[in-house]
């Protein structure tokens, strides 16, 4: 079983002492975001775990925790975009976010860090040139402590577009995004990183772009070093790779204020709940109506 920690909030910045009580109590409970009274336990013993995959723009809450789960097999997805905060409000600055990224591939490996540049999309601060320049920037912090680069574009679901409403910003066409990845494929292998696309329509192979797998099986093989056979995930978008995963989070929880993000319909409740949180609780949040 993987467990996807978690897609819907950031556990490793938020709710990291939360989680280990999880681990130490050997399971969480985790309501189902369509219809929560739906309420399903999940073990999360050592023998049970073939891997947990973390999601976060700020890892550094987490590192204290590290040592609780060393007979696990993990690994971290860490996303990195320039926006500032007028889009990402509550990340820190990106100086303190690259060095606590190298921080972590210190501890626990390159190959266990996983940089995401993602959502892409363009406003006037933030177009296709600036996009390319940054991209490049970052590439060569993150050259030595990183194996793998995530992308992928803004996916408009209404709740984004609401949230989004205080900027002008317009999503790549398709001329664009084929032209972007060209160049982010050169970039990336530049610095001897390997770029993945992620949920991605447009085939990309000839830049030498594939698909990606965020919730990779063959990475989870080889940290594990036992063979994991996860079917696909068909709960995810059409174009996604992922496999099968468990996600313990729960939606509007995440106060990292990033408008683009999916998981957050309102920034004030996402507040109120990460306030109301109750570290002592079986689960995360069950949220109702």
């Amino acid at each position: 079983m993987i467990i996807s920690a978690s897609r819907r909030t950031d556990i490793p910045a938020l709710y990291g002492k939360w989680f280990i009580k999880r681990v130490k109590e050997g399971f969480v409970l985790v309501a189902n975001p369509f219809n929560p009274s739906q309420i399903t336990q999940v073990s999360l013993k050592a023998e049970d775990i073939d891997a947990f995959v973390f999601w976060t723009k700020n890892g550094m809450p987490f590192f204290d925790y590290l040592k609780e789960i060393k007979e696990y097999s993990y690994y971290f997805h860490w996303t990195i975009t320039p926006y500032d905060r007028t889009i990402e409000k509550n990340v820190p600055q990106k100086n303190i976010i690259i060095d606590s990224f190298k921080r972590l591939s210190d501890i626990i490996s390159p190959d266990k860090v996983i940089w995401r540049y993602d959502p892409v999309f363009f406003t006037q601060k933030y177009d296709y040139s600036k996009h390319l320049f940054y991209f490049e920037k970052i590439s060569k912090l993150l050259s030595t402590y990183t194996k793998t680069c995530i992308y992928s574009f803004l996916t408009p679901y209404k709740k984004c577009e609401k949230n989004m409403s205080s900027i002008k910003f317009r999503l790549p066409e398709d001329p664009e995004i084929e032209s972007l990845s060209k160049y982010f494929s050169e970039i990336a292998s530049s610095y001897n990183i390997s770029l993945s696309s992620c949920a991605i329509k447009t085939d990309l192979t000839k830049y030498g772009i594939k698909r990606g797998s965020c919730i990779d099986k063959d990475l989870i093989s080889k940290i594990s070093g036992k063979e994991i056979n996860a079917p696909r995930d068909k709960n995810q978008r059409e174009f996604c790779n992922c496999a099968k995963s468990i996600d313990i989070g729960s939606y509007n929880t995440c106060i990292n204020g990033c408008i683009y993000c999916y998981a957050n319909s309102n920034y004030n409740i996402a507040q109120k709940n990460y306030k109301d949180h109750n570290i002592n609780s079986e689960i995360l949040k069950n949220l109702r109506g």
